[in-house]
């Protein structure tokens, strides 16, 4: 189902959609009031949809929706937050690309072959703002050096975070316990990352700037649970 308030981005976003094998565009529509009223006698598994539109926002409607997914698109990147907080799947800034949609849609398929139980994200405090940091480009969290309060994260980029007052107990709630570890008093480690690790030493795919692997002290407190968890 589409929902886009302009009609020269309805046509644009409807010609795309139907360049992409996994889609069937059911209905689309250019009002969200018309939208409304027809929604309760169709069938459709995904939802694509504006924010910004007069009248009803997209935000709205996606909380009328009874937990469909939803892809957002927008060109207004300060409603990301909230629109996660929808637990919407994905948020597509305008203008849109294939490529980019294309990913939102596989991943809302992974969404629903999963029994939509399965976040891919967590939205956390940092240093310049509010951001979603997703699981899959998370690779490993230490203690800061400068404050103890806050967590430094290396992403799948080597771009780094700053996690403001966040402590180890609060970030293991949010993260998937299946994909990451407290290996010591200091660090997470993303399990993706483990490349080799003995009793006390683990050995990741993650490259310093030096061109070696970092290697990370695996803390007897921890390694029961490591251990447990990798076999998994």
């Amino acid at each position: 189902m589409l929902l886009e308030d302009e009609l020269p981005g309805l046509t644009y976003l409807k010609m795309l959609c139907e360049q992409i094998p996994e889609l069937e565009v059911v209905r689309s529509f250019n009002n969200s009031t018309t939208f409304l009223k027809e929604i309760a006698v169709l069938e459709f598994d995904l939802c694509i949809l504006d924010i910004e539109m007069p009248g009803i926002n997209g935000l709205q409607i996606a909380s009328l929706l009874k937990g469909k997914p939803v892809i957002f698109t927008t060109a207004y990147s300060e409603y990301a937050a909230e629109a996660f907080d929808l637990d919407a799947i994905d948020f597509v800034r305008k203008p849109i690309k294939k490529e980019r949609l294309h990913q939102a849609v596989l991943k809302t398929i992974r969404r629903i072959e999963n029994g939509n139980t399965q976040k891919y994200f967590v939205q956390l405090n940092t240093d310049k703002g509010k951001t979603l940091v997703f699981f899959d480009q998370l690779n490993y969290i230490r203690t800061s050096e400068i404050d103890s309060r806050d967590k430094v994260a290396r992403m799948e980029n080597n771009a780094t975070l700053i996690f403001k007052n966040l402590s180890f107990e609060k970030l293991l709630e949010a993260l998937p316990s299946h994909q990451f570890c407290q290996i010591n008093r200091s660090e997470i480690l993303a399990l993706r990352c483990v490349q080799f690790f003995s009793h006390d030493e683990i050995t990741t795919n993650i490259i310093q700037p030096n061109g070696k692997h970092l290697v990370l002290f695996l803390s007897e407190i921890y390694r029961n649970n490591f251990i447990q968890t990798v076999n998994l």
